[in-house]
């Protein structure tokens, strides 16, 4: 620095030597920035990458319906199956039959295979064996007769309970009742695409038809069963709690959404071309009063008259992996604890061991305790976002506590749409056109509930084809309150 203590001005060569020192530093600090900005956007690019491929880890650690890689093999795997000492667990071998169709006598040899010597019968042991029948097609002919009203002269058929169509002429051979409901719960329960239906049914059952073929029944059978899809669909509506959950689904290889609405007894697919309001509506009604329990999906909190319940699963998966993301915010980890705890409360009101003065003051308790947590404020985005989230469904969070018919989480609607992902995978994505997604929603619909309530789905399909015009079928009426 030039020595101004005698109050004389700096030289021309003193400011020069300060100008020149101040544009290298200017010229050494805007080399320094330049590199910085290129660390920050290395970085940046860095953290997205790392970001990106922690998510797709997840994604492929929570995805459903297999094959798909676990990892590496490991290079010293445990011994399969159980394990050896008397703590293995119970020992499961089918239970004898209590009906048996035919018996067959194993004698003994007329000399023992290993010396020649003489065999001497000591006792006789039963094995039995379960098996499936050859199967032969049954041919019915019909004799349909035909006549004409004397008084209005219109043409008359009858018809044979055991007829599925009133068609002649060139629509005369038809596949029968029993053939159609099985081609329906392949397809349509367990994801078998049309073209292996047809060769199981060619190669092992002895009928031969076309892919066509099956197609056109399971269109027939969604018409006779539209009573009874619109049964169900009132069933739900009037339902005290419906668990709904949506996923992606494909019409004619364009987006559409599948939606599931579950209840214990009852579940009903719907396939719209949105993910919104209207959609969820167009099925459970706009005045739906129940109670909801689902994700936190927007959409559900313009239910405004029904009470609602958070899927506890949801937010319990959040909060684990903020914690993991984030192990200095506390907000994620104080909430999970509270959660569990409130979960806990649940099992104990289920197994009695709680009275209700007790289940309302640790219920209380817990409110305010998540209150607080949430009062609290962080410096992470993500932390800040999930309290946001928190906040707008706090009154949604421990609606289990107070009513104990409504479930914690939305299990209920992911399990029903677990078949609908593997049928996805299998049949490239969804539906090839606005008809054959009506029949999938329609069809699904019934085979779902009837297993919820434990019926034969093939009996109420085959039930649902003998009936002339489309109809309700009576073991999928709404059970009685």
């Amino acid at each position: 620095m030039p020595d101004r203590s005698e109050g004389r001005p700096p030289s021309d060569e003193t400011l020069r030597d300060e100008l020149a020192r101040i544009r290298r530093d200017n010229a050494r600090l805007r080399d320094e920035l330049v590199h910085l900005e290129r660390e920050r956007d290395r970085l940046r690019r860095e953290n997205e990458r790392l970001k990106n491929e922690l998510d797709a880890a997840r994604r492929a650690g929570a995805r459903q319906a297999a094959p798909f890689s676990k990892g590496p093999a490991a290079a010293h795997p445990k011994r399969p199956g159980r394990k050896a000492g008397a703590a293995h667990g119970r020992h499961g071998q089918r239970p004898v039959p209590v009906r048996v169709d035919e018996t067959h006598e194993a004698g003994l040899p007329p000399a023992c295979p290993h010396c020649g010597g003489a065999v001497h019968e000591t006792r006789v042991a039963n094995q039995y064996q379960e098996d499936l029948p050859r199967v032969r097609p049954v041919v019915r002919r019909f004799r349909v007769h035909i006549g004409r009203c004397t008084q209005c002269h219109r043409r008359v058929q009858g018809r044979h309970p055991w007829q599925t169509s009133d068609a002649l002429g060139a629509a005369a051979v038809q596949l029968g009742p029993q053939a159609i409901a099985w081609a329906v719960i392949l397809n349509k329960q367990f994801g078998v695409s049309f073209g292996k239906i047809a060769t199981l049914y060619h190669q092992r059952l002895g009928l031969t038809l076309t892919r066509g073929a099956i197609v056109r029944a399971l269109h027939r059978t969604a018409r006779q069963a539209a009573p009874t899809y619109a049964a169900l669909c009132r069933t739900i509506r009037g339902s005290p709690m419906v668990v709904p959950d949506e996923t992606g689904w494909r019409v004619n290889g364009r987006l559409h959404w599948l939606w599931a609405f579950a209840t214990p007894d009852t579940t009903v697919y719907a396939i719209h071309a949105g993910r919104g309001f209207p959609q969820a509506a167009a099925t459970l009604g706009a005045e739906f009063a129940g109670v909801l329990v689902r994700d936190g999906w927007a959409p559900y909190r313009q239910f405004t008259q029904a009470a609602h319940q958070t899927c506890l699963a949801h937010v319990l998966r959040r909060s684990r992996l903020l914690t993991h993301d984030h192990p200095r915010a506390p907000m994620p980890g104080a909430v999970h604890a509270i959660l569990q705890r409130a979960l806990a409360l649940r099992d104990r009101r289920r197994a009695g061991a709680i009275s209700a003065h007790g289940l309302a003051s640790a219920r209380g308790r817990l409110i305010a305790q998540l209150g607080t947590v949430l009062e609290r404020t962080s410096t992470v985005p993500e932390v800040e976002r999930f309290a946001a989230h928190l906040t707008r469904e706090f009154s949604a969070i421990f609606s289990f506590l107070f009513d104990p018919t409504v479930d914690a989480t939305n299990w209920r609607a992911e399990q029903a749409l677990r078949p609908a992902v593997v049928t996805r995978k299998l049949a490239g994505g969804g539906n090839r056109s606005a008809h054959g997604a009506r029949t999938q929603q329609i069809l699904a619909s019934v085979l779902r509930t009837a297993h919820q309530r434990g019926l034969d789905a093939g009996a109420i399909v085959a039930g649902l084809l003998h009936h002339q015009a489309p109809s309700v079928a009576p073991a999928l009426l709404p059970p009685p309150q």
